[in-house]
């Protein structure tokens, strides 16, 4: 199968390399276009990588039939309508860790530029001036830098300011007591306590409804007299005309700013006048290593994602920092143990899913988000469009149906740590199927109803209820070797002899259509399910 994929945005030549050399991909390289040339265009490919020129909008993003993918070779996704991507089952894939580096010499070079009035002394020294005795700066050392966010970025300027013999403090509630303690950083419970502290503070979290004017006049109020305040995220993180005024009154010393909330700065930006604030063009990221970096992650992952459904990497999807290759059967295993469950339930006429609940063993208990999701999908099978549904949208589409998602965790259920089970429920009907995805063996159906069974969900599955009395598989078989059917598999299951029993059957292909009816009409048999799977792995 055959992909196409649209590079824009000048994403460095090693990174595109990578897509290239799949043969399954087709690679057109663009400068970045126009919105509206953009918008005709899109429809025709599979995945989109590029940076932070190209804006992928709500509109663009619906005009976009065939998107899988979005790669973006960089950190921030301001310029993704990340919601709308989700809604529609387009994985979006950064690249968080490739310009980590660059961004953190780039904080001590504009800090160090400040404190000792390098871009001064530069200017006046290409003039024909000697200013020494007014270039008088200050050191890092003895200083307390403040974080706000501990995360890769953060971490980095964190593990260096110490180099510099700095005291270092952060905020973050979303990063463990470990973290702070391998990064040698105190801990500040609230954002109020690293600002009372801080000489230094340098904001390093994503820009979001919660981070919005994180820092305003408020919290710039609450910093240490003189403190000097660094943006290197996201314009808007700090409120600018709030640093502003507090530069005017002297609470502020100075800042470095590397984001803005419009760029590019046009005009007369009202920072442009002051001596005591650094200004660069949103040049984090631009390391000729980091911008190789960011390109080959992001590649990558978008080659990953088109060629083995891997969203590991995306922001979006269920998969998001798991192990694809360890989770992968337990996947497939959930999201056929839902298609069996679904069909079955269809058959007794529940045909409205209300609840969808999913149990797990030990093992898989932490990742039961994405199991929960692959479970989904298996139950919106041939509700939904098919190219539209997968891990990435698979629960917000069963929630806007109605379907209650719930997870029942591990706690020593199950025969296997690495069991899985599906309960559906449609009114006062329900149906449960289960299986294990052990580690060393292919994924098994072990449960269906209360019948325990043994069988590969694969191909298509004749799924019987029938009456435990001699000759009925036999009559079975027949019907199928006469309608030219091969059985791979037959799992036969009762409850008590004489009673009712349950047959599972694996056969090649899809059956005429007669055969259904044909089954049904044999004597001793009840029901006859067809479950029929799209393409195994």
């Amino acid at each position: 199968m055959s992909h196409r994929i649209l590079v824009t945005d000048e994403i460095d030549r090693e990174g595109v390399a990578l897509l290239r050399a799949v043969p399954e991909f087709e690679v057109d390289e663009l400068p970045t276009l126009p919105a509206a040339e953009l918008l005709e265009r899109i429809d025709q490919y599979d995945a989109i990588v590029g940076r932070s020129a190209t804006r992928m909008t709500d509109a663009l993003l619906r005009r976009a039939t065939r998107l899988r993918v979005v790669g973006r070779a960089g950190v921030g996704v301001d310029n993704i309508a990340l919601d709308t991507a989700t809604e529609l089952g387009i994985a979006v894939i950064n690249a968080p860790a490739g310009n980590t580096v660059a961004v953190a010499e780039l904080f001590f070079g504009g800090v160090i530029s400040l404190l000792r009035h390098l871009t001064q002394a530069d200017v006046s020294m290409h003039e024909g001036r000697w200013e020494r005795s007014e270039l008088l700066g200050t050191e890092l050392r003895g200083k307390t830098l403040g974080i706000v966010g501990l995360g890769r970025i953060g971490g980095e300027v964190a593990h260096r300011a110490h180099a510099f013999g700095m005291d270092v403090h952060a905020y973050d509630p979303y990063v463990s007591d470990e973290r702070f303690a391998a990064l040698r950083v105190k801990r500040a419970r609230t954002l109020g306590e690293v600002l009372a502290v801080a000489d230094f503070l340098t904001v390093h979290v994503p820009l979001t409804d919660e981070t919005t004017g994180m820092i305003d006049a408020a919290a710039l109020q609450q910093l240490r007299h003189g403190a000097v305040v660094v943006n290197m995220a996201r314009g808007g993180i700090v409120d600018d005309d709030a640093l502003r005024a507090a530069i005017d009154r002297g609470q502020v010393g100075g800042a470095v700013l590397d984001a803005y909330a419009k760029e590019p700065l046009t005009g007369d930006h009202p920072f442009r006048p002051y001596a005591n604030v650094v200004l660069t063009p949103h040049i984090g990221a631009s390391s000729a290593e980091a911008q190789r970096n960011v390109a080959v992650d992001a590649c990558e992952a978008v080659r990953d994602a088109l060629l083995r459904g891997d969203l590991s990497r995306s922001l979006n999807g269920a998969l998001a920092g798991e192990d694809a290759a360890t989770l992968g059967p337990a996947l497939w295993l959930a999201r056929r143990a839902a298609t069996v469950a679904r069909a079955l339930l269809a058959e007794l006429g529940g045909t409205a899913i209300d609840s969808l609940t999913l149990r797990t063993g030990d093992d898989l208990t932490a990742s039961a988000g994405a199991l929960l999701a692959a479970a989904a999908a298996g139950t919106l099978e041939g509700v939904v469009e098919a190219e539209r549904l997968n891990l990435i949208n698979a629960r917000s589409l069963a929630t806007a149906r109605g379907i209650v998602l719930a997870t029942g965790g591990g706690g020593g259920f199950a025969p296997h740590s690495r069991a899985i089970e599906v309960r559906l429920v449609a009114g006062a009907l329900s149906m449960r199927v289960g299986g294990v995805a052990a580690l060393d063996t292919p994924p098994r159906l072990t449960r269906i109803g209360d019948f325990h069974v043994d069988v590969a969900p694969r191909g298509t599955l004749l799924v019987l209820s029938n009456h435990d009395v001699p000759g009925v598989i036999g009559r079975v078989g027949t019907t199928l070797a006469d309608a030219g059917v091969n059985i791979a598999e037959y799992h036969q299951a009762r409850l008590a002899a004489g009673g009712d029993a349950l047959a599972v059957i694996t056969i090649d292909g899809a059956p005429p259509a007669h055969v259904r009816d044909t089954l049904t009409a044999l004597r001793d048999v009840s029901s006859a399910t067809l479950v029929r799977f799209g393409s195994d792995p």
